[in-house]
């Protein structure tokens, strides 16, 4: 399949911070472990080794045998799984919401991006295995980033209320999204898959996290994708010592300040609180807060005295649950993990946490931005070459394309440096005579040649604009164009949702992505379809 890139940092959608990364700028060295180049992994291998009790591997492999017992997936899932409880396996790892249909497509990206790292490493180190896992995000409480998505310009979005972990949140009323959904579809096979995706997913499962691990086995039914739930007893006793740790010490935010004057030149992502845990419940999910010797639970009339409270946690470890800052720590001390596969912003505040993990004592994974795929279909290429846009041509904001393509298009040269030069001279000559008059000759010199100036400047924005008259009917085109592949001036991944192309490529899609990206070649994918 065609396909081509531009690199991250010339994209224009990433942050500096994200840009000096990938430059592996040396001021950010003390804030991560490895650089995720092919090389580094048998150093991270070695170390993780060591890092990860056994007992922790037996305890994940029956959680995950457990979280499955009622699945029907794939022979390679089902494998992999098995192998999660052998010594020399170790996962890859993403994070994602639980987004309504997937939500956006980088949904697909950073699953792929997992599944093709395993695969990139299996053939460079033969000797361990290595499961990609999705980790749900079901302790998340946040429902209006997750209740919609879009298919083609259309808001599909769910009505419902939501305040505790959304994992738990039951599917009851998404027959009605079904319905609105379902009339935008039009005939054929594709259009058939999807809507039975849509159905078997969330109409027939009770809650939002087993609909959500249903859609995604379906997704990727024969790539190996284990897909894990946090939200789990066992696995929360494991990382109970590093709760009781925040809940006594609180020292997450310590060690997250600690950061900040490498930071200091970046936006921080995410700041600490002095107690980075929730309490939940199916219907809470707040802060916890210590005052007065007593752990108090955010917009509640819950109140817990010290002893009270980590008996709690010695005999109810799933009423705690790690905010953002602590939930890398959770899935550390719980996986064999090597890389943390994210966007931008995910790798932003994991980059805040590297002393939290050595407080700990835990292996800090490798970090890996994840593929970021621009999707062209055959007939849009076309236009772009008919309309002489390069890929580059289509990264830029909208106004910086469309003047550069007047530019282009002009058979006039309205460059006026030319003649800003010969007022430059001319006003020169006049500078001169000021010396020998009055002061006032000065003033009215400089603002002649301000006004001049601007004149000029003036004269070159109307001179842009009618050129644009003129070659009014290419620009609409270019415009329609961008629109079409950068919707409301954004990221297509972070907008469209996979079942647009699904309409059109069927299967295929999840294959041809899975053949075009490399996850450790760090540009934007241009993949025509």
């Amino acid at each position: 399949m065609p396909h081509d890139t531009i690199t991250f940092q010339n994209s224009g959608y990433f942050s500096k911070l994200m840009v000096d990364y990938l430059n592996q700028n040396s001021n950010l060295k003390p804030l991560y472990n490895r650089s995720p180049v092919l090389e580094n992994f048998k150093e991270q291998i070695i170390e993780k080794q060591a890092n990860y009790p056994n007992s922790h591997r037996i305890e994940l492999h029956r959680a995950l045998q457990r979280q499955y017992s009622n699945i029907s997936s794939s022979l390679k899932t089902q494998h992999n799984i098995e192998l999660i409880a052998n010594k020399n396996t170790f996962t890859i790892t993403t994070g994602h919401q639980l987004n309504l249909f997937t939500g956006p497509l980088y949904f697909l990206y950073k699953i792929i991006s997992v599944i093709n790292l395993c695969t990139t490493l299996k053939k460079q180190y033969p000797q361990y295995n290595f499961v990609p896992i999705y980790w749900m995000a079901t302790e998340d409480h946040d429902f209006e980033e997750i209740n919609h998505f879009y298919f083609e310009d259309k808001k599909i979005h769910w009505q419902k209320q939501s305040q505790g972990p959304v994992g738990r949140l039951s599917t009851q009323g998404l027959e009605k999204v079904f319905e609105v959904f379902v009339k935008h579809l039009a005939p054929g096979d594709n259009s058939k898959r999807i809507k039975d995706l849509f159905f078997d997913s969330y109409l027939n499962h009770s809650n939002l996290s087993q609909a959500t691990r249903y859609l995604a086995n379906e997704i990727f039914a024969d790539k190996g994708l284990v897909i894990l739930d946090g939200d789990d007893k066992a696995l929360k006793e494991l990382f109970a010592p590093y709760i009781k740790e925040e809940l006594v010490n609180q020292s997450t935010i310590k060690q997250v300040e600690t950061t900040y004057s490498i930071l200091k030149d970046y936006q921080i992502q995410v700041n600490p609180r002095p107690i980075n845990l929730f309490f939940i419940q199916d219907d809470i999910r707040e802060r916890i807060v210590f005052k007065d010797d007593k752990y108090f639970i955010h917009n509640t009339d819950l109140v817990f005295d010290k002893q009270e409270f980590l008996d709690l946690l010695k005999t109810n470890p799933e009423n705690f649950s790690p905010n953002a800052i602590l939930r890398p720590l959770y899935q550390e001390v719980i996986l064999p993990n090597l890389c943390y596969i994210g966007g931008g912003g995910e790798l932003a505040y994991w980059l805040e946490l590297k002393p939290v993990f050595e407080h700990n004592k835990i292996c800090f994974p490798i970090l890996s931005l994840r593929n970021s795929v621009l999707l062209v279909s055959s007939k849009q290429a076309k236009k772009m070459d008919n309309l002489n846009l390069t890929y580059k041509d289509i990264f830029l904001k909208q106004d910086v394309l469309i003047n550069q393509k007047t530019k282009e298009f002009s058979s006039v040269d309205y460059n006026f440096q030319e003649q800003k030069q010969m007022l430059e001279k001319q006003f020169s000559d006049l500078e001169k005579l000021c010396s020998k008059t009055d002061k006032s000759f000065t003033g009215a010199v400089l603002a002649q040649k301000k006004k001049q100036i601007k004149g000029l400047d003036n004269l070159q924005k109307r001179l842009l604009k009618a050129e644009k008259k003129v070659h009014k009917d290419k620009l609409e085109r270019i415009k329609y164009l961008q629109d079409q592949l950068f919707p409301n001036q954004s990221l297509q991944e972070r907008t469209s949702n996979f079942s647009s192309y699904y309409i059109e490529h069927g299967a295929q899609l999840i294959d041809k992505l899975t053949l075009a990206l490399d996850p450790l070649d760090q540009n934007f994918d241009i993949v025509i379809i």
